[in-house]
């Protein structure tokens, strides 16, 4: 993609490379929580004969997150990525003692989510091949693009999986590796979901989904356990509980920052819930979609870069 500096006339902004693997991995762990909503645990962690380039926790999901840098390009992203999660999962004290040493906290075995596991990739670009790697509906491995310009700017975007209902599973038959993790990690999507409600809900959800799609060019969904969230520009800006009759969001705003006139959003900054932000909707029919894409817009407004 050509990137110009608008003026009188358009001037060429030229992508610089990356030296080393190591200026890629500083950029990202000096703004781990910004770029990727993660909390840095550890640098080159080593275990065995693996080392790890970065030890990262979601705190939302309650699971760790391997991040790998590559400059170069000879490498299997399934091959790499299982591996990484097999080591994980073969040593889980080993990553929860990390955890309490660098957080200087007490985090038990329990309190880890290790359905949620996966493993990031990160590069200045992937081949053809590693991206139709990923097209699996519930492979625990993502893949993002980052690039550099002599214009002090970066690039940061995620690769987004083609449309397929094919599971890691069927290669795993032959690959133990696979086939062992994919028996404790969780990939969810939108079906896991929908197949747990009525019809009439599913139909709702689907109307809300199409009009939050329709809200920006950049909007994506993010199914996980327990919700459906709605990214824009690697954001979440609202999150989506389906329940067996009607839906509940959660807006990613803080307490005090939404303008809701018909006060039909609940603030629950204060009550446990699993979406993102400080406000809840119920919605059971769309007589009242218009007004909730409302309140969305002003979430998504506030979450876009």
């Amino acid at each position: 993609m050509a990137i110009y500096k608008l003026g009188p006339q358009l001037d060429f902004i030229k992508e610089l490379s990356f030296k080393l693997e190591r200026d890629i991995q500083k950029i990202i762990e000096n703004n781990l929580n910004s770029l990727l909503h993660l909390d840095f645990i550890k640098t080159e962690f080593a275990l065995h004969n693996f080392r790890i380039d970065t030890l990262a926790f979601d705190r939302e999901n309650k699971s760790f997150v391997i991040i790998e840098y590559k400059r170069d390009k000879n490498f299997s992203v399934i091959d790499q990525g299982y591996a990484y999660l097999s080591l994980m999962l073969n040593n889980k004290a080993d990553f929860i003692l990390e955890y309490n040493e660098s957080q200087q906290t007490t985090l038990k075995r329990s309190d880890v989510d290790w359905t949620q596991s996966r493993v990031i990739f990160i590069s200045p670009s992937f081949t053809n091949y590693q991206r139709e790697a990923i097209n699996f509906k519930d492979l625990p491995i993502e893949l993002y693009e980052i690039k550099r310009f002599e214009n002090d700017t970066i690039s940061f975007e995620q690769i987004q999986k083609s449309t397929t209902n094919e599971s890691i599973k069927t290669i795993s038959r032959n690959d133990k590796i696979v086939e062992n993790v994919s028996k404790e990690v969780k990939v969810f999507t939108e079906q896991d979901h929908l197949q747990k409600v009525d019809f009439e809900t599913r139909e709702l959800y689907e109307q809300v989904k199409e009009r939050l799609i329709s809200l920006d060019d950049n909007v994506t969904t993010q199914p996980k356990k327990q919700t459906i969230g709605f990214k824009v520009d690697n954001n979440i800006f609202c999150d989506i509980v389906l329940q067996w009759k009607g839906l509940k969001i959660y807006i990613n705003l803080k307490s005090g920052d939404l303008q809701d006139q018909k006060q039909i959003a609940r603030d629950v900054s204060n009550v446990g819930h699993w979406g993102n932000g400080s406000y809840e909707i119920k919605l059971s029919d769309l007589d009242d979609i218009d007004y909730v894409l409302s309140l969305l817009k002003q979430s998504l407004r506030k979450n876009k870069k």
